[in-house]
């Protein structure tokens, strides 16, 4: 048996303070929890831990510096700084749309990234060089 763990179940409003250890043939033992959203949460955080990832990525003649992203779904916790390093060397330009996808199945997760909000092409740039 591992030493127990302590977690603060986020599967529903309850937030009951669960504690969960894994055994040696594997299995999990899960108590304080009450609802069954709270045993299979703990066992995946035990497990195998995922979380959803916002961040930002650099915009190119953009209106603002940056645009908000984040995964469409928890990714592992092992693959977010792999994930956030390839973020933050991204590089977009607009016109972006609310849900355009900067990145399809990172890293073999099958977890897309995807823009969070919409960003029209910068149009206060002076487009005629001409005018000095």
């Amino acid at each position: 048996m591992t030493v127990p763990k302590e977690i603060i179940c986020l599967g529903c409003p309850n937030g009951c303070h669960m504690t969960c250890e894994q055994h040696a043939d594997g299995s999990v033992t899960v108590t304080g929890h009450q609802c069954e959203r709270g045993e299979d949460y703990a066992s995946e955080e035990l497990l195998d831990p995922k979380r959803v990832v916002t961040a930002v990525v650099a915009l190119d003649d953009g209106p603002i510096p940056f645009a908000p992203v984040k995964t469409d779904k928890p990714i592992p916790v092992t693959k977010i700084h792999s994930l956030l390093k390839t973020l933050y060397r991204a590089r977009a330009t607009p016109p972006i749309r609310c849900g355009d996808m900067l990145i399809r199945d990172f890293s073999g997760t099958g977890v897309n990234v995807t823009f969070t909000r919409t960003i029209p092409a910068d149009t206060t740039k002076n487009n005629n060089p001409g005018s000095g």
